[in-house]
Parts: structure tokens; sequence; C-alpha cells
């Protein structure tokens, strides 16, 4: 079977994961020197994201070159060597690409500035002309704003995202053509696979024409674009496919695609396009277990028909942490423990980012001059952005910034993370910590649990329960009260940490079953 089909992938927001230089970041070699911590943790493969030279106006989504490495993360020494040691230890890496845009100081943007209109070089992005002193048409940057700047000469750039990241025109075959070399730059040094930024966005309407609809970003993921989810852009993936599939291992491309409707993802990993897409419905669906088993059942139909598998999500760098949009506190706690056991058991992959198997939650008290998030400044201080999830690591230690390297961290940790660092969890036997080992040890154990069917099973209100051949049960109690279940088997795991079962669920409670030997 691929090994993609099943496979827990562990997100490492690069500079936020381990400083190994004290320069209060974190980079490659930090990463290497932590890999014992995902060994044991259980995961099958790390994802990476960008560490390649960049002026960072976005984290490093902001690429001036696509083949190398950032020094504020190291060398590609460092890649080669963190790559050979995640191998060893049995880890496949992915690494981010992005290839909707570029950062402004990428030498295309400063050849086509340079250009005269309607050059080669301008091709190269959507460069326009203007209706006067007004840009081409209404879109809107993702960050907030409108989603063109005007250049000197008077023509626009369009950015669907900050100003410093110029969209390329992927009708260009030129474009296409140099980022086939990107991806057998990296493949040729052993990477497994890519995951895509952006997926979605890389073939605009030629038309290029207005939505007439304000706060545009609300559409995301739920209607349609004239910049997103064009047809043309299955192109470019069954390119992208031939090649992976032209290198042995397995060599994979993940989409971080949105799209208006479940059919539409499910275009994205057809047999001959990419291999998995993050399933963003069940990140975005409330604690409820209507809104959890509908989205579900709606994914699993749906990437069925295709033949591919689900790639279940609960957080990434984007998004506010688990435990604060399940209600924070130890109410959100528990349900992202319960979340957690869910979604393990489901068919298909799962991608688990960093901290969640430490229960953080979002840090929304960051002082306003620590942010960096373009979206708090285009915002004008008005949404607080994504920082709040991509504060360092906690290791070990009582004091910030409980081990994360020799000196500060890019953004401060709260103090009460001292009782939530690694070391701190590996010694609680109840610990997130613990829990995410044991539920990923069974997972690989259980020939049941990954890839393969599952059936839903009756319960009471508010609970979802189901079953995966031969004899194991999965059932989630999303009510605010206890009930009793009448479910075969004996106690694998539960969210909540207890050791027995009497058939109560607690609420906010997930509980693994198992008939026969275990």
């Amino acid at each position: 079977m691929s090994w993609w089909r099943d496979a827990v992938v562990y997100q490492i927001y690069v500079r936020s994961f381990a400083d190994s230089d004290g320069d209060g970041i974190g980079d490659l070699a930090g990463v290497r020197e932590r890999l014992p911590h995902l060994v044991e943790l259980g995961v099958d493969a790390i994802w990476l994201t960008p560490f390649y030279p960049s002026p960072m106006a976005d984290g490093g989504y902001d690429v001036a070159d696509y083949c190398g490495v950032d020094p504020l993360f190291g060398d590609l020494d460092d890649f080669d060597d963190l790559l050979a040691r995640a191998h060893e230890a049995g880890l496949r890496v992915l690494v981010d690409v992005v290839p909707n845009h570029t950062s402004d100081r990428h030498p295309w943007f400063a050849e086509a500035l340079a250009a005269e209109p309607g050059s080669a070089e301008r091709d190269r992005y959507l460069i326009r002309d203007g209706r006067g002193d007004e840009p081409p048409n209404d879109w809107e940057s993702i960050f907030g704003g409108p989603a063109w700047t005007r250049l000197p000469d008077g023509q626009w750039y369009l950015h669907l995202f900050a100003p410093e990241q110029p969209d390329l025109n992927w009708r260009n075959p030129q474009v296409r053509a140099d980022f086939r070399k990107v991806l057998k730059f990296w493949l040729d040094r052993g990477v497994d696979g890519f995951r895509i930024d952006v997926a979605h966005g890389m073939i605009k309407h030629p038309d290029l024409p207005d939505t007439g609809l304000a706060e545009q970003i609300s559409l995301l993921g739920r209607g349609e674009l004239p910049y997103f989810d064009q047809d043309e852009v299955h192109e470019i993936y069954r390119d992208w496919r031939a090649l992976l599939d032209s290198y042995s291992g397995g060599r994979i491309g993940v989409a971080e695609a949105w799209a208006s409707t479940q059919e539409r993802l499910a275009r994205y990993v057809r047999p001959d396009e990419l291999h998995q897409a993050f399933n963003f419905a069940l990140l975005e669906a409330p604690w409820s277990a209507a809104e959890f088993g509908e989205v579900v059942t709606e994914s699993l139909a749906t990437t069925a028909q295709v033949g591919a598998t689900t790639t279940w999500v609960l957080g990434n760098h984007d998004v506010r942490r688990p435990v604060t949009r399940y209600g924070d506190g130890e109410t959100g706690l528990a349900r992202a423990r319960a979340a957690a056991l869910f979604s393990f058991a489901l068919p298909g992959s799962v991608y688990v980012y960093q901290g969640e198997e430490l229960g953080l939650r979002e840090v929304l008290e960051l002082p306003d001059e620590v942010r960096q998030d373009p979206i708090w400044t285009r915002s004008g201080g008005a949404d607080v952005g994504r920082d709040g999830c991509r504060v360092p690591l906690p290791w070990s230690g009582e004091r910030p910034p409980f081990g994360f390297g020799p000196g500060g961290g890019w953004l401060p940790a709260p103090g009460e993370w001292a009782a939530s660092t690694v070391g701190a969890q590996r010694a609680e036997p109840g610990s997130v910590l613990n829990l995410y080992r044991s539920a990923l040890a069974r997972r690989r154990e259980l020939p049941e649990l990954g890839d393969g069917e599952m059936t839903w099973l009756d319960g009471p209100e508010h609970v979802l329960a189901f079953a995966r051949e031969p004899g194991f049960t999965c059932a989630t109690n999303f009510g605010d009260a206890p009930v009793v279940l009448d479910l075969p088997g004996d106690l694998v795991l539960r969210s909540d940490g207890a050791e027995s079962w009497t058939g109560e669920l607690p609420p906010n409670t997930a509980v693994w079953l198992k008939t026969g030997k275990s």
C-alpha cells in the first residue's frame, strides 16, 4: 500500500520549533537535534515550512530563491544533514513549495520591473494596465486591502497576499518550466514530496473580471472567485504528478487547496494529479456531532469517487489552535484531546501541527510590538493575525523560552507553559503528549486503523460512534452530559486519560474500544 494513504505527518513551523544557535529563531539544525521527539511521538513524516532565502515579509512565504536556505535557518549542508538524519530515523520529509507568488526581491521580479510593459520579463507576473487611476479590477488581498499595487510607470501588479508577494503568471510556459526545475532540485536531493502552498490559486480567470463583492476572503472555500480554483490549474498538477512518479520511493504532492465544494476539492487528488489535499472542512467544523459527522460522511464519499484517501487536519500555522477554537480552558483542552482521538481513528491520513501534541492554546495576549504577521499590520491592528499559533515550542524548564534555544524566542511564550513542556509532559502519565504517543502507537499496531472503510453506528444524540473492522470502535461524546453506551469491546484508550471503561462516556470525551485481542 502507498505509504501516504494513512501516514501521520507532523508539521514543523521551522522558525518556532527549535533554535540551535541562540538567535531566537528556530532553524534546521534545531529540527535535526529534536528528531528523537518526533520518533518517540510516532509520526511517519515531517513537513517543513519554508526555509528559503526571503525578506520575511510573510514568515518566509515570500521566497527570493527557491533553491537555497536562508541564513536564519542554516545552509544547504544543514538541510542535507537534516534530511539524512530524518531518513535514518525512518521519517520521510516534505518541504513547502510556494508557486503562486514570489518575493518582490526575487530576481525575476527585479527583471520585470526593469523591463518595458509588454516584455517577456513582465509576462512572468500578472502586470496590467489600470482603469485610469484605478486598478485593473476589484480583487482583494487575502491580507486585506486591494490586491493590486501600482508601479512607477503606471502599470499595476497583482498580489493576492502582501504587496511584497507578486503573483506569478502561470499561463506563461517559462514559469512552468522554471518550477519544474525547482521541484527536480529538491527531489534530486532526496525529499519525499511537497506541500503546495495556495495550490488552488495559480491560474486566474483570463479576463480578470470584477467580482462585484466586498470582503471576498469570506468566500474562501465557500464560493466561487475568479482567482481561485480555476479548471486549468489541474493541467499543472498532471504535469507535476508525472514528474513525481518518475522518481522512486513514493514521492508525493499535497495540496493546500480551498474549493467551493468537496467534489471540486476531490479533483485535486484524482489518480493522475496530487496524492493528498488538506481537508479544511473538519478544521472549520464547530464542536458538534452533527457538524463533524456531516464533514466525515461527505469527505469520505467524495474522495472515494476518485480513489483517493482523505487527509484530516485540526490545525496549522494559519489558524487558531484547536484548544482555543473549541472553547479554551479545560473545556477546550478536553475537546481537543477528544478531537485528536476521533481524527486518528478515521480512514486516511492525519496531519499534526507542532504543539498540538502538547495541548497548547492560542497565545492571544502577545504585545503589539512583537507581532509580525502582515495580517496584523495591513488591518491596522483590527485583526490580530496568526502569530498566536506560532509562539516557539516549550521543551523544558520553568521559565520562558522553555528550552527553545540558548537565547529567547522571537515571540514570547506565556509563563504558564512550564506545565506544558515536553519534559514536564513526558513525566505525567495522563498528559496530552502521552495520549498522542499512545494513540499513534496503537494506530500503527492495529490493522483496523489507517486506510480503509468505516461504518457509522447508532448512538444517542450528541454522540458519534463508528466501527472499523475487525472489531474496533471509536465513540465521541460532543454533548455537555455523560451518556451510557451499549458498545462491545475492551478499553484501548480514552481521551480523558482514564484507564477503565464501564460504558459511561463523559462529555467532551472520546473512547477507543477493541473486541478480541488488541
